[in-house]
């Protein structure tokens, strides 16, 4: 016979007057808290089917009167968003590439080689995430002028092989496997390198999950970064376009503009839905052995 699935709170402590207001409060919040975070989103998708009038109507109603699908096709008239779409598909699977790459090894090393000052370089990398990106960028900027990098997508994947943030979570991931068993392999002859393909990756999918999902919300949402580096509105990624051609246009009213937005918001949430599972896995082993 199944037993009940045990919680923080047993059937006895619900029936205590306290525990109940109490868990009434906590649930509250919540419910406070999920209101907060879809509102806006539900606001953007009803607000793409009202016409401009409607928009703008006080007293203000979340639902359409009169669903306006016209609005999709005289956004997608307005801007183009295929080449952007692919633009930042180029900046994402170059960053997943290079970060999972080096990020990898950086951490594979720091967890389970025996490196000199290896705590004094985990310390600098765990320093590093204390300071502000803003205080980085225009060196940052000047760097990649000096190499020549400016108005290319290597001014974006250089960068993401330097993560400090991904360096940690990694090695946090790789702390929790047993090095009984990268020793068992260096004891059959494998190398370090070997040791890393062929028994560390395939035991690292939730993890090297996290950190795709990871980039993809970083490149899909970053539209300063790239408005800085690139010069040629041809390689602009669908950030950039929608904040230079939509958000600050004057031409377009705002329910064209809901429509668009509406659009870019898909592929995020598709993205997360496929890989929710793998994500949520990942997120908790990195945070029980962090």
């Amino acid at each position: 016979m199944s037993q009940p699935e045990r919680s923080i709170m047993s059937s006895f402590d619900l029936k205590k007057g306290s525990v109940r207001i109490g868990y009434s409060i906590m649930l509250l919040a919540l419910l406070v808290l999920a209101v907060t975070m879809l509102y806006p989103f539900a606001t953007t998708i009803f607000s793409s089917f009202k016409t401009n009038q409607e928009i703008f109507m006080f007293p203000p109603s979340l639902f359409p009167q009169q669903f306006q699908w016209s609005n999709y096709a005289e956004g997608f008239k307005y801007v183009e968003l295929f080449r952007p779409f692919m633009n930042t598909l180029i900046l994402f699977g170059g960053n997943a590439v290079i970060s999972l790459m080096i990020v990898s090894l950086a951490a594979f090393s720091l967890s389970q080689m025996k490196l000199p000052f290896r705590k004094g370089i985990t310390l600098f990398f765990m320093s590093t995430l204390m300071i502000p990106s803003a205080t980085y960028m225009i060196p940052s900027f000047l760097n990649l002028q000096s190499l020549g990098l400016i108005d290319s997508y290597w001014a974006f994947w250089l960068p993401a092989g330097a993560s400090a943030f991904n360096i940690m979570l990694l090695r946090s991931f790789f702390d929790g496997i047993n090095k009984e068993l990268f020793e068992a392999g260096r004891m059959d002859g494998a190398s370090e390198l070997r040791c890393f393909y062929r028994l560390a990756i395939p035991m690292s999918i939730p993890v090297f999950s996290t950190l795709l999902i990871f980039a993809f919300t970083s490149t899909w949402n970053d539209w300063y970064w790239p408005s800085l580096v690139l010069t040629s509105p041809e390689k602009y990624p669908l950030a950039s376009v929608v904040y230079r051609n939509i958000i600050q246009s004057f031409n377009l009213t705002w329910n064209v503009k809901f429509s668009v937005l509406t659009v870019i918001m898909l592929p995020p949430l598709l993205f997360f839905l496929f890989f929710q599972k793998n994500i949520m896995h990942g997120l908790n082993l990195s945070g029980v052995k962090g």
